[in-house]
């Protein structure tokens, strides 16, 4: 005599219970987990109602052609050679130590030559800081240092 299943098994079981599950794991993970505040020191910075802008006492330029310029104060940019520049500076440096020495670099100088001329200050105790783009008062300086720097005749001795 052949007996006959009563069920038919199904391969599939519902996930009801174990989304159940995990839920109530997340909760309490949650609840028992303990939260880290950072330990940090409050600090009262100092206001000011005006704001002084330190304008730079010397001013170095190097442009496209990698050449170098220098002026103190709001003298004009005289080219310089890159052996004189140390000079130049620790000379300005004397005249008001208080001052620090900006660096304006075009936007094609590569980043390299503006790095020797940054360590060349710092070997030397100079405060130097990399300035944003000159003005366009400044280009146009720069430029007319550089065509008169080009028409000039070496003097022979």
């Amino acid at each position: 005599m052949a007996l006959k299943r009563q069920r038919e098994l199904f391969a599939t079981f519902s996930m009801a219970s174990m989304t159940d599950v995990i839920f109530l794991l997340l909760i309490f993970f949650m609840v028992t987990s303990t939260f880290v505040f950072p330990t940090s020191l409050e600090v009262n910075l100092p206001q000011s109602s005006e704001q002084t802008a330190i304008k730079p006492g010397t001013r170095v330029y190097i442009d496209k052609e990698l050449k170098l310029y220098a002026s103190f104060g709001e003298t004009q940019p005289e080219p310089i050679e890159e052996h004189q520049l140390l000079t130049f500076l620790q000379l300005t440096q004397q005249q008001d130590s208080t001052q620090f020495i900006a660096l304006y670099a075009d936007e094609s100088v590569p980043y390299g030559k503006i790095v020797e001329v940054l360590d060349l200050t710092a070997r030397h105790n100079l405060k130097m800081v990399l300035a944003t783009k000159p003005s366009s008062v400044n280009d146009r300086r720069i430029e007319e240092a550089a065509t008169a720097a080009e028409q000039m005749i070496p003097i022979e001795e």
